[in-house]
């Protein structure tokens, strides 16, 4: 790490070093057209094509690094956020829409607890015990149970395990497909927090040019995952109604069509961008309303 102090002309970007985030961000930043080479063992890699050093850090450590140091830009959970109390020390750019998951307060399936407020008083494990204080705290002043003071323990991993191996009560952990809680036998009964991973930077950086630019790559590979390109033709007399279908994320485009000698009737081309997951029902829909040469497009990269 004794590179970063040699790094003043660069804008220093923190991504997770490993982990569920790590493969999805490095795709993401080749999708930015961030080119960069990792060597074996260093948590530096500088970008060839833009004045930009990747900085490979523990997802937990990112917020304090971009809300208090001297990065300008990270990628980490917003779970990390919150558990570090940097919400209000960094700028939320963007939600990247992957490593969805849940911190849920999970017990012993087997058992008769069904609700947090049993849980009050009693033994909770946690790596989150910020997040896992604040919710307790906050149930027990509901309930009216402060003089119950929910013990908080950290544990840094195999925390599925706590319960079992008799140390806790309950655990909150994260969940994303749940396999893993099952096989420990236990079950949620609350979620404290929806996560995801998201694009944050420093409310001082010192490249901001920089920051902008990686920023609207971002949005534009976001989009591009989320949106195909419609294009089709129809009648202009239908063209209120097919323009309900397709809207487009701002508006759709409309260009007058040449008249053919046998036709009576004006046409003319959209070009509209739709939702990928609804680009079926969209193509029916037109279809049916009476357009016709209808065609999708993937959009491979873009600028919003």
């Amino acid at each position: 790490m004794d590179l970063v102090n040699h790094l003043p002309d660069r804008l220093l970007f923190a991504v997770p070093k490993k982990g569920r985030l790590y493969e999805k961000c490095c795709e993401l930043l080749s999708g930015a057209d961030i080119e960069f080479r990792r060597s074996n063992r260093l948590d530096i890699a500088l970008s060839t094509n833009l004045p930009v050093a990747l900085i490979f850090l523990p997802a937990a450590d990112i917020p304090i690094f971009v809300g208090e140091g001297n990065c300008d830009l990270g990628i980490t959970g917003l779970d990390q956020i919150e558990e570090a109390s940097m919400v209000d020390n960094i700028k939320d750019l963007l939600d990247l829409n992957f490593g969805k998951c849940k911190l849920q307060i999970q017990v012993p399936a087997a058992g008769d607890v069904t609700s947090p407020e049993q849980l009050i008083g009693k033994k909770i494990v946690s790596s989150f015990t910020k997040l896992s204080t604040d919710y307790f705290k906050a149930l027990e002043k509901i309930t009216d149970t402060e003089d119950l003071k929910t013990q908080i323990r950290y544990v840094g991993g195999s925390v599925e395990a706590s319960c079992a191996l008799g140390v806790a009560d309950a655990i909150v952990d994260l969940v994303e497909s749940g396999e893993t809680m099952k096989a420990a036998g236990l079950k949620p009964i609350e979620t404290v927090l929806s996560t995801s991973a998201h694009l944050i930077s420093s409310k001082t950086p010192k490249f901001p040019e920089i920051v902008e630019i990686i920023h609207q790559r971002f949005e534009g590979i976001m989009a591009a995952q989320k949106y195909v390109l419609c294009e089709y033709n129809a009648p202009r007399s239908i063209l209120p109604i097919v323009l309900k279908i397709t809207p487009g994320r701002r508006s759709a485009t409309v260009s007058a069509l040449e008249k053919r000698p046998d036709e009576t009737e004006e046409w003319v081309a959209v070009s509209s961008m739709v939702e990928r997951k609804a680009k079926s029902d969209v193509m029916d829909q037109l279809k049916k309303a009476g357009a016709s040469d209808i065609l999708v497009f993937d959009i491979s990269n873009c600028r919003v």
